[in-house]
């Protein structure tokens, strides 16, 4: 099965566009995790799963998060356990890899044969050559840096060339128009700036868009979804992290994390007019 065919499923299986980002901040555990630890680590996501299966398309693990505190043995039992557990969901590793080609090949195979990822998300700075590496996974998702949420993002990616168009929308109509031979390719953008949204969705057509930047980060979940549903009304996955996962630092983390979910669930499908 193809990463777009998994994912349309995906949407449809749940009726959800949300995506669910595990970073477990060691920080910010919640009571019963008192040793923060890797095995915290792994039980603390584990249960953030489970309570919000139910509302999501996938999984996004932040492979930081988990290698600052040598947790990678833990994020491999993590995604064996998503895959294992609730295989209709997309699993997608964010990592945000850009390197030239023979490293990439190796980052390819750290996402997709180590963590059998069914998407990574990569860097496009250094080209071509450093993307191509993972399209030898031709049934995985390859989701590619556009135009981010951080405030920052715009010091490169708003800077526009000789033509006048910026360089986020450059990436995008390269991505959507010559690297997306095989069809697996998508866009992250960022939800803070939904005008930037509707302008790389009338470029891309109905590539699929990873959106972070609701919840913690302020994105407006009406404004996202105006900009960036494709003609099916679907094409996004939006992504929250800490307003779900540390909805809740007492006893009833997960309750908490479910109700965050589901609420965002319905606040997206609101928006969709479901």
């Amino acid at each position: 099965m193809s990463f777009t065919t998994k994912l349309a499923a995906a949407w449809a299986h749940n009726q959800s566009l949300l995506m669910v980002g595990l970073d477990p901040d060691t920080s910010r555990l919640p009571e019963p995790f008192l040793h923060r630890d890797p095995t915290d680590i792994l039980n603390f996501c584990k249960g953030i799963v489970d309570a919000t299966a139910p509302y999501v398309c996938g999984f996004k693990p932040q492979i930081a998060y988990f290698a600052a505190h040598a947790a990678e043995p833990q994020l491999e039992v993590l995604c064996d356990y998503i895959r294992r557990s609730y295989p209709h969901l997309v699993l997608m590793l964010d990592a945000k890899r850009g390197d030239i080609g023979s490293t990439a090949d190796q980052y390819a195979k750290e996402a997709f044969e180590r963590y059998q990822a069914d998407a990574v998300t990569v860097n496009p700075y250094m080209g071509l050559d450093s993307i191509e590496p993972y399209f030898a996974w031709p049934d995985r998702g390859v989701i590619i840096l556009c135009r981010t949420s951080n405030p920052g993002g715009s010091d490169l990616q708003f800077l526009k060339l000789e033509s006048g168009q910026p360089l986020y929308l450059h990436v995008a109509e390269l991505v959507a128009k010559k690297w997306n031979h095989h069809g697996q390719c998508g866009l992250v953008v960022g939800a803070t700036f939904p005008e930037e949204i509707a302008q790389v969705r009338q470029v891309v057509g109905d590539l699929p868009l990873l959106i972070p930047g609701i919840g913690a980060q302020g994105g407006d979940i009406d404004a996202t979804v105006q900009a960036g549903r494709d003609a099916n009304g679907t094409g996004m996955m939006i992504n929250s992290s800490r307003a779900i996962l540390y909805a809740s630092s007492g006893i009833d983390w997960q309750d908490a994390a479910a109700r965050a979910a589901q609420a965002t669930q319905q606040a997206i499908n609101r928006a969709r007019g479901l």
